[in-house]
């Protein structure tokens, strides 16, 4: 694709084009990402930071010194930790019943219809996550006359974290408790927690936070051991009393398999009564008044945000991964099919060695060279033409430069080089003057700062042997390729464009002949009526205006022309910006291609939904990739990630040494490839999402003019009249940066 360096009226719009400041998007687009990575930081928190394998405490006690003796030695209730601890046992013959690591939407809903059949009330600690995602269990829970008590917000052992991490789980859990239920709870159950005798200092600092907080914390005295999952029978024995004491039972109803939990609870509930036994919640169980407490408006109207801020988080995560996958995918698929089209096209070639499109092209070419201020590269480029090996009349248009451009040419005086001089009025509006001064039914276009191969000329126009070829795309080779900068275009080049051009050639839809580098009949060009300067990317809106007329556009790769690239990022910016929203102008004037028949739609339904696919959709899904992996780094499993990180960046390089191999390069430069992917890449998808928002919004776009660096050498023997032996460009393998 060339450089857009002209400028040029703006493309036609119907009614009144609204003018967007770019900034105003940027700021949306910043808040959007700043949204979205808070939402996944609470999301990551809360749902992979900490993980509920079991309650079973492992490790050894700590210290205990701090601990009062008529804690270790009292009741399972501990109350005013912070001031003058006291606890309270249940009542004689008196069950509690306690489920943690809920509610769960198999298991809880079970144990539920258990108690209900049972007449039993029960008290249920509850997780946070698990709230966030239930609501509708919690509130029945509390219709059903039970409990609550909170478990923290995603289980983790308190007495490892942070004074201020501690009061965020349990002030989280308190707010999705009343967001769910509109009720306030007093009863904390930490995790990992057995009986009194189990606090250590640690265990004791916590207790007293949770006091000063406003909690009083239940521990148990029985453990049915049901996450062990031993068995129905064992689960039965291990919930069982000896005696006739009190006892807060602690069992599960989430965190796994409950379903022995189930089972044992219909067979203890009917013999525990039958001994004598009552059932109460912990408050009934030791006299405790009112546990449970309506919540403020204040309150009710933060945790129902909390738990919409995050069910919206679970679901941005998961259209993320699913997102991620379709990218994946996609990212597959074209490798697969530009991989298996540039080996059948290479496959193709082969084949024709020895065989030409039809009797040799030699008649003379006209060479059209629109110039606008390239002092800095215009006497190589017309030097590289007056060598070719092939009949060229070559015309300069100068559009109104300012930098002395056409003085320069006509300084030069080269053989059949001519120099037509012009008000500034675009690129488009030059090259139709070059079509409309040239001599030949023949026409290769040529930017500014492009060197041609002694042979490119007479190499490009070859297939137009063929009477159905109306255009060929040469192939086109950054020469400042040094710096990572220059690297990165220059494996862009061969590996994007050159890869796509075999597949485009093959499918015989090719929407693009690069400014660059391309020749057309000229016939077939003043039956368009020229070239239209409707789009910033004429030379898409012009090939795609071709296929859409019948005429077939083939690609040359060797036909090697050596081009600049921009040197900075700022000008890599300004000229991809130009190119993408230019190719989505020329995108949507050719869409009635889609549903075309013939050549015309071969360009729409194979071209544009090529384009479509993997030039917009796939690199508006790139965000998404970078977004996820992050994510998965920090809160999933970072073997995974980088595993797969590896694989996609396997096989771009296997790609790029394929392609280089086709080129006719040595793939040295593929080992900044990794570098790549962190810089390059996201340069490219946020010029593609500025450009559709520039396009969906109908901002207008100006032509500028690329920074010229001189890194082109001119050919030597070029500048003596008459000489027999055509001059030299400098060899194609060694550019002179």
């Amino acid at each position: 694709m060339t450089d857009r360096r002209h400028r040029a009226a703006p493309p036609r719009t119907r009614g009144r084009t609204r003018q967007v400041t770019p900034r105003t998007h940027w700021l949306l687009l910043c808040v959007l990402v700043v949204t979205l990575a808070a939402a996944l930081l609470l999301q990551g928190y809360t749902h992979h930071m900490f993980r509920i394998t079991s309650d079973d405490v492992t490790g050894p006690r700590g210290r205990d010194q701090a601990v009062p003796s008529r804690v270790t030695q009292g009741g399972p209730v501990i109350a005013n930790a912070a001031t003058s601890p006291h606890t309270a046992r249940p009542k004689g013959r008196t069950i509690a019943l306690t489920f943690d690591d809920g509610p769960d939407p198999v298991w809880t809903p079970r144990i539920l219809d258990v108690l209900r059949r049972n007449h039993v009330q029960a008290t249920f600690f509850v997780v946070g996550t698990e709230v966030v995602a239930h609501p509708e269990l919690v509130r029945r829970i509390v219709a059903d006359g039970h409990q609550i008590g909170i478990h923290t917000f995603t289980h983790p052992d308190l007495a490892r974290l942070a004074p201020w991490q501690r009061s965020l789980e349990l002030r989280e859990t308190q707010l999705a408790v009343t967001g769910a239920t509109g009720v306030t709870t007093a009863l904390l159950r930490p995790p990992y927690s057995s009986g009194n005798d189990a606090l250590d200092d640690a265990d004791w600092s916590v207790l007293k936070q949770a006091d000063a907080d406003g909690y009083v914390t239940v521990l148990s005295t029985q453990d049915a051991q049901d996450w062990q999952r031993p068995g129905t029978d064992r689960v039965l024995a291990n919930a069982t009393p000896r005696g006739h004491a009190g006892q807060i039972l602690l069992m599960h109803d989430g965190g796994g398999d409950r379903s022995q939990t189930v089972a044992a609870l219909s067979t203890l509930i009917p013999r525990l009564k039958a001994q004598g036994f009552r059932f109460a919640t912990v408050g009934a169980a030791v006299g405790m008044a009112g546990p449970v407490q309506r919540a403020g408006l204040s309150d009710r109207l933060q945790g129902m945000a909390l738990i919409g801020l995050l069910r919206a988080g679970d679901q941005t995560v998961w259209l993320l991964g699913v997102l991620m996958y379709v990218a994946g995918a996609v990212s597959v698929l074209r490798a697969a099919v530009v991989l298996f089209a540039a080996r059948r096209h290479r496959r193709q070639r082969k084949r024709r060695r020895g065989r030409t499109w039809g009797p040799a092209v030699t008649e003379r070419v006209s060479v059209i060279v629109p110039a606008y201020n390239e002092s800095a590269g215009i006497e190589a480029a017309v030097r590289s033409l007056v060598a070719s090996d092939h009949p060229v009349e070559i015309i300069v248009v100068d559009d109104g430069s300012t930098d002395g451009t056409a003085d320069l040419v006509e300084s030069l005086r080269l053989p059949g080089v001519r120099v037509i001089r012009q008000r500034n009025a675009g690129k488009p509006a030059a090259l139709n003057t070059g079509l409309a001064a040239a001599g030949c039914d023949l026409v290769v276009m040529v930017d500014g700062d492009t060197v041609f191969e002694p042979d490119a000329v007479r190499t490009i126009v070859q297939p137009f042997a063929d009477p159905r070829v109306g255009a060929v795309s040469g192939n086109a080779k950054v020469v400042n390729r040094g710096g990572l900068l220059g690297r990165w275009q220059h494996i862009e080049y061969v590996v994007g464009f050159n890869l796509d051009r075999r597949l485009f050639d093959l499918a015989e839809c090719m929407p693009t002949v690069p400014g660059a580098v391309g020749a057309f009949r000229r016939r077939a060009l003043l039956a368009l009526g020229g070239v239209s300067d409707v789009t910033l990317a004429e030379d898409t809106d012009l090939t795609m205006a071709l296929c859409r007329a019948g005429w077939r556009v083939v690609y040359e790769e060797r036909a090697v022309a050596w081009t600049e690239a921009p040197a900075s990022l700022s000008a890599l910016w300004r000229q991809r910006y130009r190119w993408c929203y230019g190719t989505l102008q020329a995108m949507w004037k050719h869409r009635a291609a889609l549903t075309q028949r013939g050549a015309a739609g071969k360009l729409g339904r194979r071209g544009l939904g090529y384009l479509l696919l993997f030039q917009v959709l796939l690199p508006l899904l790139a965000p998404v990739v970078d977004v996820f992996a992050l994510y998965g780094l920090v809160f999933l499993d970072p073997l995974r990630v980088t595993a797969l990180w590896l694989a996609f960046l396997l096989l771009q390089l296997l790609m790029g040494l394929y392609a280089f191999r086709l080129d006719g390069e040595r793939p040295g430069p593929l080992w900044s490839l990794p570098l790549q992917q962190f810089v390059y890449r996201q340069l490219m998808y946020l010029v593609v999402i500025q450009s559709v928002f520039t396009a969906v919004a109908g901002s207008r776009l100006r032509w500028q003019r690329m920074e010229r660096y001189g890194s082109l050498r001119a050919p030597v023997g070029a500048e003596t009249p008459g000489d027999d032996v055509p001059p030299q460009v400098p060899a194609a393998s060694t550019p002179q940066v």
